[in-house]
């Protein structure tokens, strides 16, 4: 028993020993955990336990060693790629306009434009009044005036009045008129235009031969009125369809004193359809109708002269080529025809050289007005004829620098009905009508000029024409066969201006008293003229016309003054 007791006593301390030791040896092992951050998982089984059974239970431990961290965030990087080698090269056309004008040194209907308003441009009324006087007891005088806003209206006035008297019996002339251009833009982008205006010319015949006949003044008296008023409108912007129009409608009336009349309707309708920036379809309508009355003895001379024509043609234009093609069926009195609208243009790239070429057919209208006006010295008509004129041309344009510029034309013209003029029978004061059926022309037309911004100014044209293969008269009688003008204005200081003119045309062939052909003599006339500022509204001007004396003769028997010399005054109001 005691033996018992005693070993029970060992057993409790052991158990009791071993019980403390494995409680140190666990704190150390949480202490060392705690230490390296690393987790103990310890699983545990726990055994029913059996009030009989004094054995301690099983434990299983495992030890798993994590460490937490945030991963790095992802960045994209770049890198840089070998560029692409591109051999082709991109064309760049530039369109330049041309620096200078070309004139055509004939005249032409002046025709008012819309004003591009500028927005550091001011538009000012201005008015002006131009008074001169000289030798040949000569009378100058010309006014002119402007009105309106410079936007929505402009009006010019416009009056001028001129005569003078020479030596020779009944040699005096004079003339004088009054033009209107009124320009009106409306809110619907149309612009309209409406021009009346009233011209009257009076002059002697005085170019009877022999020059001892004797004449009454009054019955050499000839003089020309004439009153008309032109009416247009235009779209300045192309309409939503791509159409541009610019009607007009012209009446004149013309008079004399010999109560001849003559009334004159024109007609014209142009309309254009734009098919992209390439392609366009022109639409050109228009009528000239015209009665001309003129009491004869015995028997009266009354003529209705009748012209409707319509050009269709299709445009084609880039910046280097240009085509227009179409047609022109016409109907002259009745008498259709139809007439060829051919023209092209051709730029050459990098050169400043446009070659043209073109075959046309147009009508040129002849009336008592027209013929008058190109010889003042016309007498009774037989017959009124319009002209027909075929052309074939082909010329260059040329742009040297930002100064120069010239051009050259060579044609081939028939010309159907051709209007000439030959000296009356008798004293041979009047020019008879003479309608050529049938005749060829060569014609040689050049042009150049040089500018330099405003501070000089030179132009000069020549035309040459060989007509030729008339079937009924024998020349092309009044007609020029060779005329060059030139003109150069320079301005010289701020308040100094010189001009000088120069007219050069070789003789055109008559027919004298006994029916012999001849021709004119060949004329050079010079004219120079000046004008300065001596206040700042008032200038001072000075002209000379046909400098070198010479009694030369447009038409047959009919001298022109000799040196005049005009001087006079300008005063502006603004």
């Amino acid at each position: 028993m005691k033996y018992l007791l005693k070993t029970i006593c060992v057993l409790v301390v052991a158990a009791l020993s071993f019980s403390n030791l494995h409680a140190q040896k666990r704190a150390g092992k949480k202490k060392a955990a705690r230490k390296t951050a690393v987790k103990s998982v310890k699983v545990k089984q726990a055994v029913k336990e059996n009030t009989a059974d004094t054995a301690s239970p099983k434990m299983v431990t495992i030890t798993s060693a994590f460490k937490p961290y945030l991963k790095n965030a992802a960045k994209v990087n770049f890198t840089a790629a070998s560029p692409v080698i591109d051999s082709s090269k991109i064309p760049v056309t530039y369109n330049i306009p041309s620096q200078n004008l070309f004139f055509s040194y004939q005249p032409v209907a002046i025709k008012p434009l819309a004003l591009a308003i500028d927005t550091g441009f001011t538009w000012n009324n201005d008015q002006y009044i131009k008074l001169g006087a000289g030798n040949f007891s000569s009378l100058l005088g010309e006014a002119g005036l402007a009105f309106g806003d410079g936007k929505n209206s402009i009006t010019n006035v416009r009056w001028n009045f001129e005569t003078a008297t020479g030596h020779l019996f009944a040699q005096q002339s004079s003339k004088w008129g009054i033009d209107i251009i009124s320009v009106f833009n409306t809110k619907s982008n149309h612009e309209w235009t409406a021009h009346p205006y009233y011209h009257s010319s009076t002059q002697y015949r005085y170019g009877f031969q022999p020059a001892n006949l004797s004449y009454q003044k009054d019955d050499l008296l000839q003089r020309f009125n004439t009153v008309g008023v032109e009416i247009g409108m235009q779209n300045k912007l192309i309409n939503d369809f791509g159409i541009t129009y610019h009607p007009q409608i012209n009446f004149i009336r013309f008079s004399d004193n010999h109560e001849a009349q003559e009334n004159n309707l024109i007609i014209k309708a142009p309309i254009n359809k734009a098919f992209g920036k390439i392609y366009a379809l022109n639409l050109d309508m228009g009528a000239d109708l015209s009665s001309t009355d003129m009491p004869l003895i015995p028997n009266s001379f009354n003529s209705k002269n009748n012209l409707f024509y319509v050009s269709p043609s299709i445009q084609f234009k880039t910046p280097n080529f240009s085509l227009s093609a179409g047609i022109r069926p016409s109907w002259d009195n009745q008498v259709y025809a139809t007439l060829p609208n051919v023209t092209a243009e051709i730029k050459i790239p990098d050169a400043p050289l446009v070659i043209e070429a073109g075959w046309v057919g147009s009508y040129k209208k002849n009336t008592l007005r027209t013929l008058a006006a190109f010889n003042p010295w016309v007498g009774t008509l037989n017959s009124l004829q319009n002209t027909r004129i075929r052309e074939q041309y082909a010329g260059i344009k040329v742009a040297t620098g930002s100064h120069f510029t010239y051009q050259a034309r060579i044609s081939f013209q028939q010309l159907l009905n051709q209007p000439l003029f030959l000296n009356s029978a008798g004293d041979g004061k009047t020019f008879n009508v003479l309608f050529e059926p049938d005749m060829k022309a060569v014609k040689v037309h050049g042009e150049l000029s040089y500018t330099i911004q405003e501070i000089l100014s030179i132009m000069a044209g020549a035309t040459y024409t060989q007509y030729t293969s008339l079937t009924v008269n024998e020349k092309a009688w009044g007609l020029l066969p060779f005329e060059a003008t030139g003109s150069v204005k320079w301005k010289l200081l701020k308040g100094l201006q010189l001009k000088a003119d120069v007219f050069l045309w070789d003789g055109s062939p008559y027919r004298d008293a006994s029916l012999q052909t001849k021709k004119t003599d060949a004329v050079a006339d010079l004219n120079m003229g000046a004008e300065f500022s001596v206040m700042q509204r008032l200038n001072i001007w000075l002209q000379m016309n046909n400098l070198l004396n010479t009694s030369y003769q447009r038409w047959n028997q009919y001298p022109v003054l000799g040196t005049q010399v005009l001087a006079g005054v300008v005063y502006s109001f603004r």
